[in-house]
């Protein structure tokens, strides 16, 4: 069904349009076959969450920013499906945080990057990175094709924000130095348990709301940025999140919804 013909009122309104979103992605080759299957799984855990923001998430996405105001050089990974869910805040978040746009895939084509790189002028982006042969890098202990990286981007960055991220190179950029902000649903995944920095959050809702927290701390001192970065623990938050879903799903098991 088209997004144009899906009502406002309806109760599952915005989850649809995204579906629609990510639909319409795969065709026009930015979205991978497999990226509708990352999507429907992450889903799941967002029905956990009850489809917001909780107040953990919130925390979890301001040590993401502050982390990322304190880097030196840090960079935006992108993929498939962040293009095609939310592509004008990722490039206003990019300017405001300083970090360049790189593509980087899993299942990567030239029809692929071509296709991404169009979405992400399309939405105001300058500079992307990740497709000059030229000044192409490798992550040496990855086979697969997301070890490609970019000399000026990923493989000099000391910050790598990498939402809707594979396990193994948010592994392989940790054991390189450098510091990994994920945005994923699911605490329990390699990434999430990996990354210095885990957002436990629906990527349509966390984009957008970093970009109100970068523009509230840009006026902010390194110094009073480190000091601020000093109260978050990335354990303490996951396991935050951990505890938000399963006390969720203990109160709806015995709701009186559940006992009809």
């Amino acid at each position: 069904m088209p997004d144009h013909e899906i009502p406002k009122d309806h109760p599952r309104y915005l989850s649809l349009t995204i579906r629609e979103a990510i639909i319409k992605g795969m065709h026009q080759k930015v979205v991978a076959e497999a990226g509708l299957i990352a999507h429907g799984r992450g889903e799941a855990f967002d029905y956990l969450l009850g489809e917001r923001s909780p107040p953990f998430a919130m925390r979890q996405q301001e040590f993401a920013v502050l982390t990322m105001l304190q880097a030196e050089n840090p960079i935006i990974s992108v993929n498939g499906n962040l293009a095609a869910m939310c592509p004008e805040e990722t490039v206003v978040l990019g300017k405001l945080l300083n970090a360049p746009l790189e593509i980087n895939l899993f299942y990567r084509s030239q029809e692929r990057e071509q296709a991404i790189k169009k979405t992400l002028i399309d939405a105001g982006a300058d500079i992307i990175l990740g497709l000059d042969p030229d000044y192409q890098d490798t992550i040496e202990e990855l086979s697969h094709l997301r070890r490609i990286v970019d000399s000026r981007g990923i493989s000099t960055s000391d910050c790598v924000f990498v939402p809707l991220e594979d396990g193994d190179r948010a592994q392989a950029l940790k054991r390189l130095g450098k510091s990994v902000v994920t945005v994923d649903l699911n605490p329990l995944s390699r990434t999430s348990l990996t990354a210095t920095v885990s957002i436990t959050n629906n990527i349509i809702r966390s984009v957008p709301e970093m970009i109100k927290i970068t523009k509230d701390m840009t006026l902010l001192s390194k110094t009073e940025l480190k000091k601020r970065l000093e109260q978050y623990n990335n354990e303490k938050l996951l396991q935050e999140a951990l505890l938000f879903m399963s006390e969720r799903l203990k109160a709806l098991a015995t709701s009186d919804l559940m006992l009809k």
